[in-house]
């Protein structure tokens, strides 16, 4: 790891925590202190307390020193598991505190880096990373606090043995040394089995963890796919343990290296002063105190060695939600206004391929949206109909050519504001299990009347006013037993009031119905171009249920417009691709 790393990671989180968190610090100092402090009273007090038995015997003075170390040291260790008490609650807060930024970084996340490997590799990196493996800022924080600490304690101790036993810190320091080596390559080996992990995590967690949701519960029984999943579960559990292995039998010699050195501190220890007591330059009760002081000092050293090797660990570790909360956007964002006027949108000579692909899903594409025209886009699977709409909202951006609005490539523009002009429906819309409303609103401004009006709008009113609760009902039984499970068709009428309330100036209907049959489709279509009324809109549909009331229709083929004009213009064509498509599926419509 190198300085800068630690120096980029600290600089990210500290003035965070110390701004929102100022107490965890200042509990910290306080911890500290009392940390520091604890040995001393055993390790001062003791010797007085042998030299006394072996001399004088004053039962006031043992008296005295007992209640010392035993009032003393329990009020000083009770202060401390307080202190630890209250510094483990900040960690919690905190810790919930950056889960939650790194969710709204989740969520703001550009469209086109929650499809890319990399960019899911590095969300997994920095969850792990500051959850599992470094502890956050307050896994971070402990280890410099222990470190303070444990300086503390050392220069304590050592004045000591340096007044009574010099060559026990001598002795002492020597084999700390080789602790300190061994502990640096134990590091690096945990980094190394770290970067190997983090992608395998996230096969794991998915074979392990979100295929058990319900929602693939039919096809998993009705394929008979659970012997595959639990077989690709286990092969990632055998990599994972095969993972640990490795690190394990690397760790093994160097745990025995630590193992060794202790045994020759202590024996190295005894003998040393024990010579020291029999030649008469210190008493038993030094002799005592001497080891207490030198144990003390070895676990002090080998704390901070451990709490240096500790905190460079997880420094690199919590690098991993740095790097995820700084990672580059996918697409160029501007600064400039968009004007409230009738807008025209147009795609000049656009041409798209998918990241990582040489294959051009959309070629040469150039066409023009005026305000208040109804554009419906048909075309066969495959023909580049979605990923037009992608690119109009900038969910991606185009390899080639341009998008305008109002005569302005749109990369110019405030991303927020361009966004705000869409209101699409996808075919795979989601909705949530949440209220309805909610699912409606998406936002906790929102006019009751308003919200009504679009439930009648869309004709749910009836469905509403069927259920105990209203609009208030929750959908689905993931978190209320008495949520409803809505149909297809009346998920798909939520989805377009959701698209309704938003307000947009361009509404988007990109195959929410396919799953429905010819009729049921022409019905919602016809219902929602009454509703859009004077809004640009746009239906994408691989069948012709929207063309009838559409101003112009755009025939995609190959990633390619073949066919641009008015439903009369097209499908007296001859040997045209709509007059094709129109006669192939004209049974269902007459």
């Amino acid at each position: 790891m190198t300085e800068k790393t630690i120096k980029d990671t600290l600089k990210y989180f500290y003035p965070i925590a110390w701004k929102k968190y100022k107490g965890f610090f200042l509990c910290a100092a306080a911890n500290i202190v009392l940390k520091s402090v604890q040995p001393f009273v055993s390790i001062m007090v003791t010797p007085l307390i042998i030299d006394e038995l072996l001399g004088g015997r004053n039962v006031e003075k043992l008296i005295i020193y007992a209640a010392i170390i035993a009032v003393g040291g329990t009020f000083i260790s009770l202060l401390g598991s307080i202190t630890d008490v209250i510094l483990e609650k900040y960690g919690e807060k905190m810790e919930n505190f950056f889960t939650e930024e790194m969710s709204l970084r989740v969520m703001e996340l550009d469209f086109q880096l929650t499809e890319d490997k990399e960019a899911l590799d590095q969300i997994e990196s920095a969850r792990q990373g500051m959850t599992w493996y470094s502890g956050g800022v307050y896994g971070i924080s402990m280890q410099i606090f222990q470190m303070i600490s444990n300086l503390l304690k050392i220069a304590g101790v050592v004045s000591l043995i340096i007044l009574h036993a010099p060559l026990l810190f001598a002795l002492i320091a020597i084999l700390l040394v080789v602790n300190a080596v061994v502990n640096s390559k134990t590091a690096k080996l945990e980094i190394q089995a770290f970067d190997r992990l983090s992608k395998l995590n996230r096969l794991f967690s998915y074979f392990g963890y979100e295929l058990t949701d319900f929602r693939y519960g039919k096809d998993i029984r009705l394929y008979d796919a659970h012997n595959m999943m639990v077989e690709r579960w286990e092969s990632y559990t055998r990599e994972c343990l095969d993972n640990w292995k490795w690190q394990a039998d690397k760790k093994f010699p160097l745990d025995t290296v630590i193992g060794i050195t202790q045994v020759v501190r202590s024996g190295a220890s005894y003998l040393y002063l024990g010579i020291l007591v029999i030649t008469g330059k210190i008493s038993i009760g030094i002799f005592s105190q001497m080891l207490s002081a030198g144990s003390t000092l070895h676990s002090s050293l080998q704390g901070f060695i451990m709490n240096i090797t500790e905190f460079i660990k997880r420094v690199n570790y919590a690098h991993e939600y740095v790097l995820f909360m700084n990672y580059p956007p996918a697409i160029e964002k501007g600064s400039r206004h968009i004007e409230p006027m009738p807008h025209t949108l147009e795609f000049r000579h656009v041409s798209f391929a998918y990241p990582g692909s040489d294959v051009k899903v959309l070629e040469d594409i150039s066409i023009t949206l005026h305000q208040g025209e109804h554009l419906s886009i048909v075309g066969l699977n495959g023909a580049g109909k979605t990923t037009f709409v992608k690119l109009l909202c900038r969910l991606y951006d185009p390899t080639g050519g341009d998008i305008l609005l109002d005569g302005v490539n749109i990369k110019e523009y405030d991303y927020n504001e361009y966004m705000s002009l869409f209101a699409p429906v996808f075919q795979d819309f989601k909705l949530f299990a949440f209220s309805m409303k909610d699912n409606i609103v998406l936002d906790d401004n929102y006019d009751n009347a308003e919200v009504n009006s679009l439930i009648t709008q869309v004709g749910l009113d009836e469905k509403v006013e069927s259920l105990e609760n209203g609009v208030d009902t929750m959908l689905f039984k993931a978190f209320d037993e008495n949520g409803i499970e809505p149909s297809d068709g009346e998920q798909q009428k939520i989805a377009i009031a959701r698209a309704l309330f938003k307000k947009s100036p361009v509404v988007i209907l990109d195959e929410p119905t396919a799953a429905l049959d010819p009729i049921a489709e022409y019905d919602i279509y016809r219902q929602f171009d009454t509703l859009v009324g004077g809004k640009t809109a746009i239906y994408i549909s691989h069948r012709l249920s929207s063309c009838k009331f559409c101003d112009r229709i755009a025939v995609f083929s190959e990633g390619r417009i073949m066919e641009y004009g008015t439903h009369d213009e097209l499908v007296y064509k001859d040997d045209g691709i709509y007059a094709k498509m129109f006669a192939a599926q004209a049974q269902y419509y007459k």
